[in-house]
Formats: structure tokens, C-alpha cells, sequence
């Protein structure tokens, strides 16, 4: 039994060890009194079956369960539920298998139920939506907290969340299945489902260990018919609310018919005659996406009058359920509808979405898909003198860009707003003319020479990006490309684990130019991203072998090169922002002779903490600890000359990128290297070897999904 209440008492009181015979294979998690949730394939593990059988486990084939935190070595006994079997399938639609070692794949969850009671002490896990600052434990099959993993949330990958492991811990098989708990926020934010390794021969460091685990709205979607999960009890806003409800049901029968009703929507016994408002607002508090529910319930109880201290009282009403639950503005039932929807659209790009309705939001959340985008905005209130929240903004942006592609979506679209905003109080006049302006923002205009048509809002120039792994000679790499087109969402283009060289490098990337990218208005850019440890690798001036066809192709000529990193971390990440606060009135800063020590570096950094471009100018020994120092100290713009240094070199550096606006940069320096090669005979212009770090302000660096093709399961 849990002896006293710690950090992590809610998970030690629903963490459940699945067990083979002796061994415990993987874990669950209690989601309601007598169910636990766990993936498909630790199942089939737990019953000696390949681990991704697809038909459903028959009547006479029990799991073994442990609740090792509440009843070390009591063994619990427990049958699939035929109707929450959902095996692993390669894609989102049908049920074509899994290929082993291939990411991410869909469903791989199941729902197992106790022949008894749980054991005393045994207590279902709250649940939240993961958050990408916040960090994250896994326990190990055992439940022994000896193994416990630390990871953070990386980047959302529909269905599957990928989180990076701190500290260098080494994840084995036996993690799979179990809850993801984020302490802080005490909540399970999914459920464990594979581990990645980096390649053998990657460079130490390299890379952190990744694990992947299927997200709370991917648990959902998959299993409509699980209770709802219960979240952790809320503090703010409980009073506000319970005021805010005496106003709004007259009488104690009110009261009584909307706990019964609420407790049925929910799925949890009603308290009957000895219902009152506390026990109300606690049902609601206490269960994912209940507060919605109640409002939902209330209004059809209790419809919003005209009277003005009537609709005063509802709005009141609103604020508090705000308060207590920012996060949360559909019901269950609402929120589904909507992905059903979402599902069917393919002209939205989710990132672009989230610019249009949040532009001037701090820090935008990771997103991969609409869905995804959906649930960031929901937790986004409405600023003042914005009539539609943030969530129906994005929806109704949605509808419209949808719309060039045919009626539905985007008649369908258009209705679920319509109904939505009538049962949350938003004005349907207001709805109206937010979809007239952006209809007209997106509406063709002619150009006044050619009259050719042009959207109403600029392209962005697509992008090419190489995720490279160096070996430790940094001559051979294995890679990922991916391509970044306009209101397109990030697409994996080609993937190469068997090591290669750089011409072979580009030669990839002029093939998915040809293949994946429209390069239309401007040229593309490509983005080398690299471990910190080998930013000083001359990505920029590699080039693939001469050919009859057309010549060799150098991108650093023809195209946008650029070098950037995936390795900021939270520090870096705060000092990236303030930088691009800064932009306005950046300065630019010389690293050179002076500045090679690395403290002198970094105090140079702290100093100039409003410096965007940083020119380094020293013997090339020293780029690379100059070149992390900057990456440390969040800066965007890193401009280095790979061979020549000296007072002439920074001056020619500074003039380059002086009065140049901070997006034009890349072009600029491309060009510089152009003119170098158009002058053979001159062998001391500053554009050759010119390189450039750019980790642009116009979006987050994107966080790309790591080499998908060494897996350990469970």
C-alpha cells in the first residue's frame, strides 16, 4: 500500500504491471474501477502471441495484472473488452499490418477488465493533453522506480507524440503501454508505445534517445466508447463557478435533473436525491471535458434569456467555466464531430493556421496536423475586441480555404460553427462577418501590370530540409529530407539509413526538388540541420558529380543554404526569443581573435543579449566553439568566412548584411557566393567559403522527427 501522498501518488495508484508468466512484458494504466488501458501489442505479448496479431483475444484468454504500488505481488486477473480491441494497423484507415521497425503506425491500444475489484488503494489516473514545456516520467514494466525514464514532448506526430529522453537514460524493452506522467501538471498525457535508438556508429551525443507515445486525443478518437478520464481536481475558479450556477438553475430540482443527467453523459453513478450543486460542480470539475458537458446540459435546462441580468448571469457563467478549465471548450461529442471533419481537409496548413489566428502569440505550439492545431486553439481564450474565439476563428479559416476544393468539407464546416457558436453565446453576426473578411483576404486580386492573378496573402518559399547524421569521421552520413511547401504541412521525402557521402547527400536533394517541390514564386531554401557538434561542416559548398545531363549541381549557387541546428534547449530556446523581440532595432555583433576563449565568448553574448547577427571572424579552429557558444545564446543569424579571417574580412561582413533587411539575408549570401564563382580569376573574394547559420524568426525552428528505422517494442 502507498504509505503517505507524494509528487507522483495518482500514478502509483493506477499503474499497472502486465505480466508473462514470471516477467513482467509491459505496463497499463487504470483509466476506470475495474479498467485498464494498455497497447494492443503488449497484450499480445502478455498471451505469447506475435505482438501485431490483429484478431481479438477470445473469452478464455486472460492477462495477468500487478498494481505493484497498491498491491506489490498480488496477481489480478483480467479479459479484453472485445469493443476496445484495436491492434496495430499500418494507416489511419483500414486494417492494413504494421511493417516492423516502420513509424508512426495507428490504433495498438486496448482495453482490459478485472474479473474482481481492484485492490484497495487503486485509484483510475487523471488526464491531460500533453504540453511541450513540460517534462515527463515513464515507469518501467515493473514499476520499479530504479528505471524510471525523464523525457520531454519534441513534436506531435499524429497519432503518437515523440519526446526526447533526459539525462541520457537507456530505455529497454518493457516501457510500452504504460502512462506518461507529467508531474508537474499531475496527469497522465498518453500512453508509451516504442522507443528509438540512434543508428550504431552515430556520433556520441549526437542525438537523445526518443520515445514515442500515443496521444490522449489519438486514445480517444480510437476508443469513443471509454469513459471519460477524470483530470486532476481543479482549485481556480470552483467558487466562481458554483456562484455562477446558483444564479443560473432556479431551484433544487434543477439542480438534481442536471446531476443526473450530467453523471449518465459521463458515465459515473448519479448521487440521486442526495445531489446538490457541490456535488454538481465537482462531477464536471473532476472529468475530462466536463465542464463543457455541464454547460451543454445547463443551457438545455435552463435556456439563456433575454433579459439582460439573465444573459449577464450565463456569461458569468462562461468566465468561470474559462477559469477552471481553459483548456476545454467542447464537449466530448462536439470535438469529435470536428475531426470527423478535419479529416477530410487537405488545403490547410496547420502552422499557417495557427500564424493567421495567433499573430501575436509569444510562442506557438509544435503542431502536426489540423486536428492537432484544433486542440492548441481551443485552449486559447478570445483577446479583447475579437467578438469569435480563437478556435471558431480557425475553423471558419478553415471552411474558407477548404472551399476551393468543393462543398464539403467546408459547407459542413461552416454549420458546426454556426451551431457552436449559438450554444457558447458568440454572436452570429460576428461569425458572419469574420468569414466575409477572410473570404475577402483570400479572394483572387490582379496584378496591375500583367493582370495575372495572385493571392491575397504572400506564398512562403518552399523549403527543403536535411536532417544529417554524421559518423565519427564526418565524412559518411545518414539522413532525412524533408520538404516544407507553402500552406502544405511538412512531408518526409526520402529517407537514407545506409551511410553515404555528400555528393550522394545532394544528389538526393536535386532529386526531391524535381519530384516534391514546386519552386514557385521563389527559389527554394534548403536547411541543413546538424548536431552542434558539426556545424562546422562545409554543407554549403558540397555538390554532386559532374554529369552529361545538365552539369554538376551545386545548391549553395542556385539555391538558398543555409545551416541550422535541432539542439536548442530551454535556455537557447529563451534567448531565440528575446533576440527576435529584439529584430526591430538588432544590432550586430563581431566574434573574433579577442573572443575565442568560450567565456569571453558567452560574456561578449550576455552583453549584446539584443545582437540578431553575429559575425565570426577568427582562425577557423575556432569556429566551432564560437558557433555552439552563439547557438547557446539563441542567436539567429551566425555569418563566417570557413578560411579567411582578419579586421578586412569582418568589415566586409558587416557592409554585406548592413541595411539588409534580416529575411533577405540567405539571398544576399547566396548571391555573394554566386559572384564568387562568375570570377575564376579572383581568388580573395569574400563569397567564397561564406557561410550562414540561420534559424529564421518567421517560425519556431521545427522539430523533425528522428531517423524512423531502428525500434525497440515494447
Amino acid at each position: 500500500m502507498i504509505a503517505g501522498a507524494g509528487p507522483d501518488t495518482p500514478l502509483q495508484q493506477s499503474f499497472a504491471s502486465v505480466r508473462h508468466g514470471d516477467h513482467a512484458i509491459g505496463a497499463g494504466v487504470l483509466v476506470a474501477d475495474r479498467l485498464v488501458l494498455t497497447c494492443a501489442h503488449v497484450v499480445n505479448s502478455a498471451l505469447g502471441r506475435d505482438r501485431f496479431a490483429q484478431d481479438t483475444p477470445g473469452p478464455g484468454d486472460t492477462v495477468t495484472l500487478r498494481l505493484p504500488h497498491v498491491a506489490a505481488g498480488h496477481d489480478l486477473t483480467a479479459r479484453v473488452l472485445r469493443e476496445m480491441w484495436v491492434p496495430p494497423r499500418a494507416t489511419a484507415a483500414g486494417s492494413a499490418p504494421v511493417e516492423p521497425g516502420r513509424v508512426p503506425y495507428h490504433g495498438d491500444l486496448a482495453v482490459l477488465e478485472l474479473t474482481g475489484a481492484a485492490p484497495e488503494g487503486a485509484e483510475p489516473a487523471p488526464f491531460l493533453q500533453h504540453s511541450y514545456a513540460n517534462e515527463t516520467i515513464a515507469l518501467w514494466a515493473s514499476g520499479n522506480p530504479l528505471p524510471t525514464v525523464r523525457a520531454v514532448p519534441r513534436v506531435s506526430a499524429p497519432p503518437w507524440i515523440a519526446l526526447d529522453v533526459l539525462g541520457g537514460a537507456q530505455v529497454t524493452e518493457g516501457f510500452s503501454g504504460g502512462p506518461l506522467w507529467d508531474r508537474e501538471r499531475q496527469a497522465v498525457v498518453g500512453l508509451v508505445a516504442a522507443v528509438h535508438r540512434a543508428p550504431e556508429g552515430a556520433a556520441p551525443g549526437s542525438r537523445p534517445t526518443t520515445m514515442y507515445a500515443i496521444s490522449i486525443p489519438a486514445i480517444e478518437a480510437e476508443l469513443p466508447t471509454l469513459p471519460p478520464s477524470a483530470v486532476p481536481t481543479a482549485r481556480r475558479g470552483v467558487q466562481q463557478l458554483l456562484t455562477a450556477l446558483e444564479r443560473v438553475l432556479k431551484g433544487r430540482e434543477a439542480v438534481l435533473a442536471c446531476e443526473e443527467r450530467l453523471a449518465a453523459r459521463l458515465g459515473r453513478p448519479s448521487a440521486g436525491p442526495a445531489a446538490d450543486l457541490e456535488r454538481l460542480a465537482g462531477l464536471a470539475v473532476s472529468i475530462r471535458r466536463g465542464i463543457p458537458e455541464l454547460l451543454d446540459l445547463v443551457r438545455d435546462h435552463e435556456p439563456p434569456a433575454a433579459d439582460p441580468y439573465a444573459r449577464e448571469d450565463w456569461e458569468r457563467l462562461r468566465r468561470a467555466a474559462r477559469t477552471v478549465r481553459p483548456g476545454e471548450y467542447l464537449t466530448t461529442r462536439q470535438r469529435r464531430d470536428l475531426s470527423g471533419l478535419l479529416a477530410h481537409c487537405t488545403r490547410t496548413d496547420p502552422r499557417t493556421l495557427l500564424e493567421s489566428v495567433l499573430p501575436h502569440a509569444p510562442e506557438l505550439p509544435a503542431v502536426t496536423g489540423l486536428a492537432d492545431a484544433m486542440d492548441a486553439l481551443e485552449g486559447f481564450s478570445s483577446t479583447t475586441g475579437a467578438p469569435v474565439p480563437p478556435l471558431l476563428q480557425g475553423v471558419v479559416r478553415i471552411s474558407v480555404e477548404e472551399r476551393a476544393a468543393g462543398a464539403y468539407p467546408a459547407e459542413d464546416l461552416d454549420a458546426w460553427v454556426e451551431r457552436i457558436a449559438a450554444r457558447s453565446g458568440v454572436d452570429e453576426a460576428a461569425v458572419s462577418q469574420f468569414r466575409a473578411d477572410v473570404t475577402a483576404a483570400a479572394a483572387p486580386v490582379r496584378t496591375p501590370a500583367a493582370g495575372l492573378p495572385a493571392t491575397g496573402t504572400p506564398a512562403t518559399a518552399p523549403r527543403v530540409q536535411v536532417e544529417l547524421l554524421p559518423t565519427p569521421t564526418g565524412r559518411r552520413f545518414t539522413y532525412q529530407i524533408w520538404t516544407f511547401a507553402d500552406r502544405q504541412p511538412h512531408r518526409l521525402a526520402l529517407v537514407r539509413d545506409a551511410e553515404a557521402g555528400s555528393e550522394q547527400v545532394v544528389d538526393d536533394i536535386r532529386r526531391v526538388l524535381r519530384t516534391e517541390v514546386r519552386e514557385d514564386p521563389e527559389t527554394a531554401l534548403v536547411e541543413y540541420f546538424l548536431p552542434s557538434a558539426w556545424l562546422g561542416l562545409d554543407v554549403d559548398s558540397w555538390e554532386s558529380p559532374d554529369s552529361d545531363e545538365d552539369g554538376p549541381f551545386a545548391p549553395g549557387i542556385t539555391r538558398r543554404v543555409v545551416v541550422r541546428t535541432t539542439e536548442r534547449s530551454r535556455e537557447s530556446y529563451a534567448g531565440w526569443k528575446q533576440r527576435t523581440a529584439a529584430l526591430p532595432h538588432a544590432k550586430r555583433l563581431v566574434l573574433d581573435h579577442r573572443h575565442t576563449d568560450r567565456k569571453v565568448a558567452r560574456a561578449q553574448l550576455e552583453v549584446h543579449r539584443d545582437a540578431g547577427t553575429v559575425i565570426v571572424c577568427c582562425e577557423p579552429d575556432y569556429h566551432g566553439t564560437l558557433l555552439r557558444q552563439c547557438v547557446q545564446a539563441g542567436v539567429h543569424t551566425v555569418l563566417w568566412h570557413r578560411a579567411e579571417h582578419g579586421a578586412h574580412i569582418a568589415q566586409d561582413l558587416l557592409a554585406l548584411v548592413d541595411g539588409t533587411d534580416h529575411a533577405e539575408v540567405p539571398e544576399v549570401v547566396r548571391l555573394e557566393r554566386a559572384k564568387a564563382m562568375a570570377e575564376p580569376e579572383s581568388v580573395v573574394h569574400h563569397g567564397r567559403r561564406l557561410s550562414l547559420l540561420y534559424d529564421a524568426p518567421d517560425h519556431r525552428p521545427p522539430q523533425l522527427a528522428p531517423d524512423a528505422w531502428v525500434l525497440t517494442q515494447p
